[in-house]
């Protein structure tokens, strides 16, 4: 039994291929201009229009259809009321057409327990879809810590902690901006702080699993004034928001013992977030599925079908 998964988010255009065990994800970032962040909803659209088709075709050169059981999409950003956007429409006509061609059953998730099942499965977990466990969603949009428990072959997410304001994401990107750097600036970031020696950091107070970046933009923006050193000022950002991370995922794991902590977006790529938060035991996926990706909508598919 193998199944398609699609997911047009904000950030990527993707479509995977799953047969239960092994995957092909094949996915392109939507382009966005020079010191720009982000797409407007209208541009993100047509972005999307216009790779689905080559992406789709490049995924189907290697996979034939009389293998396709059932087709997965992602319809909105998250499992709950009042969520959407319009971008994750050009994923759901899409694999509307296919299902209604191929005569298979669609299957709708969230992009949100996508993410969720593309940790669990890249990080060889999936027996967790059906365990109750903690997860980190953090993403250019989102950065919320989850309970997660399961719901029939899927799983329901509840909100327990994380950002107030601006997401982890968007800290990053906007001290991308700073720095002159590509959006989205995650991997920029990473690769830029290597070259840092500096080890200051701005303490962000965490309180019940919540914290607050948007005072965290403003240090860095003095940081960077301060030092006008890139690198440094790459790994002052990211040694906020880590320490941030850490401290609430310190407190979700006295507050619900015993259970799993995993990562998954595309902060939860990040390498100095992951050394930071090594000694909690972390479920970290592979980079290349914490990134927005249709895998995890492909697991879920194949789960449910």
């Amino acid at each position: 039994m193998s199944v398609i998964g699609i997911d047009t988010s904000n950030y990527t255009t993707s479509i995977a291929f799953f047969d239960g065990a092994d995957g092909v994800n094949c996915s392109r970032l939507l382009p966005v201009k020079q010191g720009e962040l982000g797409l407007r909803q209208s541009d993100a659209v047509f972005a999307h229009i216009k790779s689905l088709p080559e992406l789709s075709g490049r995924l189907f050169s290697h996979v034939r259809a009389e293998e396709i059981t059932a087709i997965g999409v992602s319809t909105r950003p998250r499992a709950v009321e009042g969520s959407y956007m319009p971008c994750f429409m050009v994923g759901y006509s899409h694999a509307k057409m296919l299902s209604d061609a191929l005569k298979v059953p669609l299957i709708e998730v969230s992009h949100q327990q996508g993410h969720v099942a593309a940790s669990l499965w890249s990080a060889g977990h999936l027996e967790l879809m059906d365990e109750p466990h903690l997860a980190w969603h953090l993403s250019g949009g989102t950065t919320e810590l989850l309970l997660v428990e399961p719901e029939g072959k899927n799983v329901k997410c509840t909100r327990i902690g994380g950002t107030s304001d601006i997401s982890a994401g968007q800290l990053i990107d906007r001290t991308g901006q700073l720095l002159q750097l590509p959006f989205p600036s995650g991997k920029h970031i990473d690769a830029l702080s290597k070259e840092a020696v500096l080890k200051e950091t701005f303490k962000v107070k965490c309180s019940n699993m919540e914290f607050s970046l948007s005072g965290v933009q403003n240090k860095v923006q003095q940081f960077h004034a301060a030092h006008e050193a890139p690198a440094e000022t790459a790994a002052y950002a990211l040694r906020c928001v880590a320490k941030a991370v850490y401290l609430a995922s310190e407190q979700a794991l006295k507050a619900y013992p015993g259970l799993s902590i995993v990562f998954s977006g595309g902060v939860a790529s990040n390498s100095m977030l992951r050394e930071v938060i090594k000694p909690l035991k972390p479920i970290f996926s592979q980079p290349e599925f914490s990134t927005d990706n249709a895998m995890g909508v492909a697991v879920l598919a194949h789960r449910e079908a």
